[in-house]
């Protein structure tokens, strides 16, 4: 791999051509140094710069293809955790970072940030599950003052698309980094250390989905 390069993880999950394509048009956009690629080699992860992990579907599926592939939890531990390189999930990979998913059963993921994954239950009944459209994204009162750098010059109105079923529930509120309301606010953007989750998809938001990846880019843990 090349010495700026951002691996967007390759495990079966779908929707992967989408988020490289987003990086790509910043990285071209901004002129910047990056190579931009699609594996589902541990030896990439170990030695990416920077780490992408999408998902879509349910968390157990999403896991197991994880697992499924030899090494890729331990090259994954051994580059975000251990080495402290910026992580960023989207949607399914952002709830992969929670202790467990409750979805057709109880799953353990990859508990990096404590809590777990359940279903949305809006206080609006009529309200649609899954929840699918456009939602602006409100930083938390603990980081207003103070913003996540993923959330730098992003105005409090600016939407996001959103496609999904559960919610990340936090252990400890501190890791939530921006909320949405959805018939009651829920986690849209959560972290901790260099390690990065958002549960709405940045490369189906347009500028303000790019926007969010530039962030992602010059963001330095």
């Amino acid at each position: 791999m090349a010495k700026n390069s951002i691996i967007v993880i390759d495990y079966g999950s779908g929707n992967l051509r989408s988020a490289a394509k987003a990086f790509e048009k910043v990285v071209s956009d901004e002129g910047l140094d990056i190579n931009i690629a699609i594996s589902g080699d541990p030896k990439d992860i170990k030695s990416a710069s920077r780490i992408v992990l999408p998902g879509q579907g349910a968390f157990a599926d999403c896991m197991s293809g994880l697992k499924a592939i030899p090494g890729m939890v331990d090259a994954l531990e051994d580059a975000v955790v251990r080495k402290g390189r910026p992580f960023l999930g989207i949607c399914v990979g952002m709830q992969l970072m929670a202790t467990r998913g409750l979805e057709h059963g109880v799953h353990a993921g990859l508990d990096w940030i404590p809590g777990e994954v359940v279903p949305l239950q809006p206080d609006d009944k009529n309200l649609k599950i899954p929840h699918m459209g456009w939602n602006e994204i409100m930083p938390t009162q603990a980081h207003n003052d103070n913003a996540h750098p993923l959330l730098r010059s992003i105005d409090s109105s600016t939407h996001y698309y959103f496609v999904h079923s559960f919610m990340f529930q936090c252990q400890n509120k501190h890791h939530i980094l921006g909320q949405a309301d959805y018939g009651g606010l829920f986690p849209a953007i959560v972290g901790r250390d260099n390690m990065a989750g958002v549960q709405f998809h940045p490369e189906k938001s347009q500028e303000a989905g790019l926007k969010l990846i530039k962030n992602f880019l010059q963001w330095k843990p």
